[in-house]
This record gives structure tokens, sequence and C-alpha cells, in this order.
């Protein structure tokens, strides 16, 4: 009989428990098997309502030993999704996982009323690929990149920012500064939902947020041509480059290139071992 259950995701303690797994299985686990806790810490701060909990909305489902101790959980960011996060020693419990994932959280597409379910597997992950196939996923065309490197005591660049414009950190307390970035946001990624509160939210309230690695670049006209966000694991001693971004009207400056280098020059000085992007 397996000593692990399996229940819905109840409270705030529940995902200060999912954030101390994330953190927990960073130096015994590959790059990107689990979310970085910045991921987690977007999806419960990143809200223009501090009073809602928009991690308690979704059907999250956490699975733990008969002791207590959390050992993975599965939730959905977007439609139709699932992200397995799991401690490795317990990665033969995947297949429950799936199979919960498959149960509660396949969805119909836009275009079709057959049900679909997206799970992510990383190229090195052949045991979790074996677990989709057998189930009968397939892969799509979708994919993304994972950049890790280690800072050690190779020399680093020095940013050279375009003259046009000027390099600082961001002022969390300025509603003003704060509409910057969610402008910013939306311009960079076609979107148009970001806006200032839900900005400030998350640099108030989420643990991984620094304001000295919070970098943008200021164009000639007061609003901001470019966003370098470093989420710090402090255990780990671990930045992770989230987001990135470059104004559509302000590309092929350097400006972002500039604002990591900046970036890595100051995780460097916190004793940072290494970076994530």
């Amino acid at each position: 009989m397996s000593d692990v259950i399996c229940r819905p995701m109840r409270d705030d303690q529940d995902f200060w428990r999912m954030r101390a797994l994330l953190i927990e299985t960073v130096p015994i686990s590959p790059v990107g098997l689990n979310w970085d806790m910045r991921r987690l810490d977007g999806k419960r701060f990143y809200n223009e309502n501090v009073e809602e909990n928009r991690l308690l909305a979704r059907p999250v489902h956490l699975w733990e030993t008969a002791a207590g101790r959390l050992v993975g959980f599965v939730l959905p960011e977007g439609r139709s999704d699932a992200h397995l996060n799991a401690h490795p020693d317990y990665r033969h419990l995947e297949g429950e996982m799936i199979d919960w994932a498959e149960a509660h959280l396949r969805r119909p597409m836009s275009d079709s009323d057959d049900l679909h379910l997206y799970i992510y597997a990383n190229d090195y992950d052949l045991l979790r690929q074996r677990l989709l196939s057998e189930r009968g996923f397939h892969r799509t065309e979708f994919w993304g990149m994972i950049r890790h490197m280690r800072i050690g005591a190779q020399p680093l660049v020095e940013p050279e920012l375009h003259p046009d414009y000027t390099l600082r950190t961001t002022q969390i307390h300025d509603l003003d500064d704060c509409q910057r970035i969610a402008d910013l946001l939306n311009a960079a990624f076609g979107r148009t939902f970001h806006n200032a509160l839900e900005y400030q939210n998350f640099c108030r309230l989420a643990p991984s947020f620094r304001q000295d690695l919070d970098l943008v670049a200021v164009a000639p006209d007061g609003s901001f041509a470019a966003y370098a966000g470093i989420p710090y694991d402090e255990v780990n001693r671990r930045g992770i480059f989230e987001p990135v971004c470059t104004h559509p009207d302000h590309q092929r400056k350097g400006l972002a290139k500039a604002l990591m280098q900046e970036g890595l020059l100051r995780l460097r000085g916190l004793g940072a071992v290494d970076v994530t992007v």
C-alpha cells in the first residue's frame, strides 16, 4: 500500500508548502524539471486584488506522504494544460499525476468539442515522455527553452547602454512607475490586461522580488523602453530572469541585453551561484 495520498489544495498554507518544495528540489533536480518559485509567486501575488487568491480558484492537486510531507503537485496555468512538479525521489508518482490531470484538466479547444490536455516534458526527460506516450499523448509543434548559466569566476561584460537611454531600478511605491511597467508589458507581449496594481502587489508581496534587481531602460520621453525583472532564490542563490522585454518602438538597440548584463553583475555582487532565463 502506498504511503502517499492526494487531495485538493486547501489554503495559503498549502501555497507556502508548494513553494518550499520547489526551492528544496532545485539542487537535486535538472534545470526545468519543476517550476522556479517565481512562477508560483506570480500565480499567487500577481493580482490587482490582494484579497483574492487565484491559486485557490484553480484545480490544484497535491500529493503528500501519510506523515504530511508534500512530495508533488499538479496545477494548470492556462486552458487545457497541466504542470507536474515532483520531488525527484517520488517521480514514480508521475503516472498517477498524469492520470489525475487527464480526468480533471482536459478541456475542449475553441474550434472543437474534442477534449485536449497539454503536458510539458523536457527533451532530457525520457521518463515523462514514456509515461505520456503510453497514454496516447503525442508531440506538438509548441516548445520552449530554458537557459542556465553558472556565474562562477568568469569575467562578466560591463553593460553598454545606448546613449539616448538611462538605466535605473523601478520605484514600486510610485504608481506611475508601475503603470509604465504595465504599459511596457502590454506593448512587448501584445497584451491589454496588465495594470499597475497587479505589478505593485507582486513587488510588495512576492518573497522572490528584489527591487535592486528590477531594472528598466528609460527612453528620452520618460517611458520605459526595456525591462528585466530578476527574482532571486536566496536559498539556492539563483537569479531568474523573468520577464525580459523591449517595447517594439525601441528594439534592435541592445537595451534588454544591457539590462541583463547589469543584472549579472548585481547577481554576482549578491553571491549568486547561477542564473536561468
